[in-house]
């Protein structure tokens, strides 16, 4: 990840933190820079560490290339799902369960909902422990 920088940019921002710093100050300013590369790669290597034994081996088993967002293309995606067939099953629901229902057969009337009514005598159910 170079973000957008190239050589010409790169030199362009080393001259003049040197101009801007000065050659009185460049020596701290190197040995800080240095300890900063240093402490951000002790940094990571030790995050890499501790997911690695938080997370068990098997993060190793990842095809991390798979799960990049960049690898996905909306179009294929949006495709796919177009022209895909839906999985049926071949055979025919034979079951014993009677709750399913025949699809020929109208379906049973349901009662209308009633709306329930609260007053001070009758407040709505209340959870303490939901609060």
């Amino acid at each position: 990840m170079n973000w957008g920088l190239d050589m010409d940019k790169l030199l362009l921002i080393g001259i003049v933190a040197v101009l801007i710093i000065g050659p009185e100050r460049l020596p701290k300013a190197a040995e800080a820079l240095r300890r900063f590369a240093r402490q951000a790669a002790a940094y990571l290597r030790d995050t890499k560490d501790k997911m690695k034994d938080e997370l068990g081996e098997d993060i190793d088993d990842v095809d991390w290339r798979k799960l990049d967002p960049r690898q996905y293309d909306p179009r294929r995606i949006i495709r796919d799902a177009l022209f895909e067939e839906p999985a049926f099953d071949s055979a025919p629901a034979t079951s014993s369960n009677p709750f399913t229902t025949d699809p020929v057969a109208p379906a049973p009337e349901r009662a209308p909902m009633t709306r329930q009514v609260f007053s001070r005598l009758s407040p709505p159910p209340f959870d303490v422990e939901a609060t």
